[in-house]
């Protein structure tokens, strides 16, 4: 199993060691001794499932704090395209993007710390996509940046006619520069 680190302070790419046979495969999806300093201390809380069709996009969401939450995020069927935001003001990333494939596949799985808005869209018929999280949800800490900002310059790898959004995921404002996240 390796982690991997990314240009992105504490953002993290872990791929699995897995172990396969004319039975299946097996794989350790999760192993907190097996994870860097950074992702040692975090203690996981809560787990979600999602499932959706093709072209559903999801995000980009956030909790404002001191309701923030780390993510450590999978597809478990299908395929989809994982995009995070930097909103940390101070940051050498601020504003920037990551994306990533994950994939049933390929197994990757991506840790998102706090300060991250994160979104995904789904790029097979159909997708199963599951996360763990080390805080509750609170509603009325949900924020989001909008999808399709031309300043965030996201390539979603399919056209805005095949999206399939919610009508809150569709309303999110613009990406500003938020002040709601400190950076140390």
């Amino acid at each position: 199993m390796s982690w991997s680190k990314t240009d992105f302070e504490n953002v993290w790419v872990y791929e699995p060691m897995i172990y396969g046979d004319e039975r299946g495969y097996f794989f350790e999806s999760f192993h907190k001794k097996n994870c860097p300093e950074e992702i040692k201390n975090i203690e996981f809380i809560q787990d979600n499932e999602a499932k959706s069709s093709r072209g559903v996009l999801r995000g980009l969401h956030y909790q404002l704090p001191p309701f923030s939450q780390s993510k450590l995020v999978r597809a478990v069927v299908g395929e989809i395209l994982d995009i995070i935001i930097d909103i940390r003001p101070g940051s050498v990333t601020f504003g920037k993007s990551f994306s990533i494939i994950l994939s049933e596949s390929n197994k990757k799985q991506l840790f998102v710390p706090k300060g991250f808005a994160h979104g995904y869209v789904v790029l097979s018929d159909v997708a199963i996509f599951s996360y763990k999280c080390d805080n509750y949800y609170h509603p009325e800490a949900e924020a989001g940046l909008r999808y399709n900002d031309l300043k965030l310059q996201i390539n979603w790898m399919i056209g805005e006619s095949e999206m399939i959004l919610s009508p809150r995921d569709k309303d999110w404002p613009d990406f500003e520069f938020h002040k709601k996240f400190t950076y140390d």
